[in-house]
């Protein structure tokens, strides 16, 4: 473990995996959580623009893969997690969230079911944990989770050229929220887009064969980018990332994954409470804000950097990157009174918001506090009674 300012802990990436892609002439290694795998392979501008733009894979090996099959998998994991998963259809793809007991994120995970089993793809060093916790919760339920990291890798096939790239390859590109069987073994699956809306595929590959699929993306007419630029272009998209846009006082309320991770009706989940109360009488405390900065610095700011405004110490960064059109941009967790229009302090930058046009406006009251207000007269409407 690593300590970062403030006290946050991450696991300083693994022990024992290292990617074979790291062979590949001008790869550089990632830092931290990113390690085992390359950050760019010598142009990582170059390789962000053909991410965006033509056609690129991205290494991502080091996420965590489990299985869960049985008949009761779909509910048995609908009650155990945020999103609507009892009625997933076969080849159907979502993201799903668990708590704790008071609402704060303790895992995020990529949900793929397919022929019976959900595949459930989470960040380096986190499958034990979720493993542990489902083990505990089975009770006399039809199911079976375990890990298969050892088995299989994923890859991330992106830009407007991607779906030619398969194309070449003989496998089709799915729909949105939609996964396929590959012939090989594994799957493919539509992925977040970029804020382009440039296509983009995961590819879940046998382990050993890695390096066999990347020289095949490649003689399809993808250039390999690292993980830089990836991040680069989620940093831009607002996607939050687990241990990055995540503390441990994080609720889903204070992220996009509000809107993708969670559904809003649904039965009981642990940490409902929470996420209900949140979202019915009020913004949560925090929020997390695209900003571009001004590059003073030549220098990114450190994950956990203080983020200030008229002198306050306001918020945090969360993910910083150089981005081949924008510049540098960061994520931002902000006090949730900090307005888009402030002008804020980055490690000696000036950070500027960029509104997000998913937001609810600022001016809009929550049903749930609007019916308060007017039992309790807050909202003016009261009458005093002789």
């Amino acid at each position: 473990m690593r300590e970062l300012p403030g006290g946050f802990a991450v696991t300083v990436g693994s022990p024992t995996y290292r990617s074979v892609l790291l062979d590949i002439s001008g790869a550089v290694a990632g830092e931290d959580e990113d390690l085992a795998v390359a950050s760019h392979y010598g142009d990582p501008l170059r390789e962000q623009r053909h991410l965006a733009e033509r056609a690129a894979f991205v290494d991502r090996s080091h996420r965590e893969i489990l299985t869960v099959d049985g008949v009761d998998r779909l509910s048995w994991l609908n009650d155990l997690s945020t999103q609507e998963v009892r009625s997933l259809a076969d080849g159907q793809v979502t993201e799903t969230l668990v708590l704790s007991a008071t609402g704060h994120v303790e895992h995020h995970a990529q949900v793929t079911e397919l022929a019976g089993t959900v595949w459930l793809d989470v960040e380096q060093g986190t499958a034990a944990g979720l493993l542990g916790f489902l083990d505990s919760m089975r009770f006399m339920l039809r199911v079976g989770a375990r890990e298969v990291t050892d088995d299989w890798a994923q890859l991330t096939v992106a830009g407007p050229d991607s779906p030619a790239v398969l194309g070449v390859l003989s496998i089709p590109a799915p729909e949105a929220g939609q996964a396929l069987a590959l012939a090989e073994g594994g799957w493919v699956r539509a992925s977040p887009t970029s804020a382009s809306g440039a296509a983009s595929y995961d590819l879940l590959v046998v382990r050993g064969e890695l390096k066999a699929w990347a020289d095949r993306l490649s003689n399809a007419g993808a250039t390999p980018a690292g993980l830089a630029a990836y991040e680069a272009l989620r940093v831009e998209a607002r996607r939050p990332r687990q241990g990055f846009e995540t503390d441990h006082k994080t609720i889903p309320n204070e992220l996009s994954w509000i809107r993708t991770a969670v559904h809003l009706t649904k039965g009981c989940y642990r940490g409902q409470e929470t996420v209900a109360r949140v979202h019915n009488l009020g913004r949560p405390p925090r929020r997390v804000a695209l900003v571009h900065l001004d590059g003073v610095s030549e220098a990114l700011p450190q994950r956990r950097a203080e983020v200030t405004w008229d002198g306050r110490a306001v918020g945090s960064v969360t993910s910083a990157a150089w981005h081949y059109e924008l510049g540098p941009i960061a994520l931002l967790s902000l006090k949730r009174n900090v307005p888009d229009d402030a002008d804020l302090l980055v490690a000696g930058s000036v950070a500027r918001i960029e509104p997000d046009p998913d937001a609810p406006p600022a001016d809009v009251v929550p049903a749930g506090r609007a019916a308060r207000d007017r039992l309790t007269g807050r909202d003016g409407s009261a009458t005093i009674r002789a």
